[in-house]
C-alpha cells in the first residue's frame, strides 16, 4: 500500500465524512462512473462532497481504497464503512470563546433574530459543527427560552435542555448535524418565523405537516433537514417534531458573559452527536481557546 504505516489521525475521519458523504441522497456516489474511471472519478468527488485532498490524503485513499483491491463502488463503501476509526478525542469539555474569522469576540447583542443565515462553528471536536441561533417570535422581538425537558422518541429517555443565554435568554447552539443520517447545512436549516409557509421556491422545502407539528408545540420557526424531513423545536431544546429522526438535536451548552457580551462554549447535552457514542469521542479535538464562528450561506432564494 501507498501510505505509510503510521497514518495521519485525521485521513481516519475524513473517511468517516466520506461515508456520510457517500449515504447522502443530495451527494450520492455514482457506482457505474466510478466502475469505469476509478481514481479519476473517487478523487474529484471527495474534493466537491467532503473536503481538500492533499498528496499525503490522495496517497492514504488509494492505499485503504484501492491497495484491498476493491472492484466496485459497494465495495468501497462497505470498506469505508468496516474501517475501524480510532476513538480519539478529548477526556473533556474545554471553554471556548467564540470568535468570528478575524480573531474579534462574538458580541450576543450582534447575533441577529432570527437570521436565516447559517451561522456555524466547531465544537467540541473538528468538523462538529452547530449551529448558533438569537430565536424569536413573528414580530423579530427576541424570545426568553426556558429550561424545559426534552423527550428522545429511540427509547422514551428524557434529559433537561438549560434554556437561553444573552440579555433576552434567546441565544441557543444545537448540532448542525441531522441525528438521522447525519446530513448538514445547507440540507438542514432554519426556518424563521416569516419562512414558516409551504410553496417556497427551491432549494427551501417545508412540508405542512412540519408547520402544523410545530404549531401544536408553540413553535414560531423550526430546523428542518431537507434530505429526509426532519423536524426540531429550536425554541424547546431542538426536540423532535417530525420523523424519521427519533432522536433530537444534541445542544451545545453556552456561557455568556455579561461584563463582556462575549459568549463561550463549555459543553453540550442531551444525546451524542449523529454517528457518535460519546459526543467527546470518535473524532479531533479542538486545540486552543476558542472556536472560529462564520456564516456558511443562506438557504432561501
Amino acid at each position: 500500500m501507498e501510505y505509510s504505516s503510521s497514518p495521519r489521525i485525521e485521513d481516519f475521519y475524513f473517511l468517516r465524512k466520506t461515508s456520510g458523504a457517500m449515504k447522502n441522497p443530495r451527494t450520492k456516489f455514482n457506482d457505474v462512473q466510478f466502475l469505469e474511471d476509478g481514481e479519476g472519478y473517487l478523487l474529484p468527488y471527495l474534493s466537491s462532497h467532503v473536503g481538500p485532498v492533499d498528496e499525503t490524503r490522495r496517497k492514504f485513499i488509494k492505499g485503504v481504497i484501492f491497495g484491498i483491491g476493491a472492484v466496485a463502488a459497494a465495495s468501497v463503501l462497505d470498506a469505508v464503512r468496516g474501517l475501524q476509526v480510532p476513538l480519539a478525542g478529548g477526556s473533556s469539555y474545554v471553554k471556548m470563546l467564540l470568535v468570528d474569522s478575524s480573531g474579534a469576540p462574538i458580541k450576543a447583542s450582534s447575533i441577529t433574530v432570527n437570521n436565516p443565515v447559517i451561522v456555524l462553528y466547531e465544537y467540541p471536536l473538528v468538523d462538529e459543527i452547530n449551529f448558533l441561533f438569537n430565536l424569536g417570535d413573528t414580530s423579530g422581538n427576541p424570545i426568553a427560552l426556558a429550561s424545559t425537558s426534552v423527550t428522545v422518541p429511540a427509547d422514551g429517555s428524557k434529559y433537561t435542555f438549560p434554556g437561553g443565554v444573552g440579555t433576552h435568554k434567546s441565544i441557543v447552539s444545537y448540532s448542525a448535524i441531522c441525528q438521522h443520517l447525519g446530513c448538514k447545512p445547507p440540507n438542514i436549516h432554519f426556518y424563521p418565523p416569516s419562512y414558516m409557509k409551504t410553496g417556497m421556491p427551491p432549494p427551501a422545502f417545508l412540508p405542512s405537516s412540519a408547520i402544523t407539528a410545530a404549531q401544536s408545540a408553540n413553535a414560531p420557526g423550526v430546523i428542518h433537514c431537507d434530505c429526509h424531513g426532519s423536524t426540531y423545536d429550536p425554541y424547546h431544546g431542538a426536540s423532535v417534531l417530525t420523523g424519521p429522526t427519533q432522536r433530537p438535536l444534541p445542544f451545545t451548552i453556552l456561557t455568556w458573559d455579561s461584563t463582556t457580551d462575549q459568549l463561550y462554549a463549555t459543553g453540550s447535552t442531551g444525546v451524542p452527536v449523529y454517528g457518535h457514542t460519546n459526543t467527546l469521542t470518535g473524532g479531533q479535538a479542538l486545540t486552543g481557546s476558542s472556536t472560529e464562528v462564520s456564516n456558511s450561506t443562506n438557504p432561501f432564494p
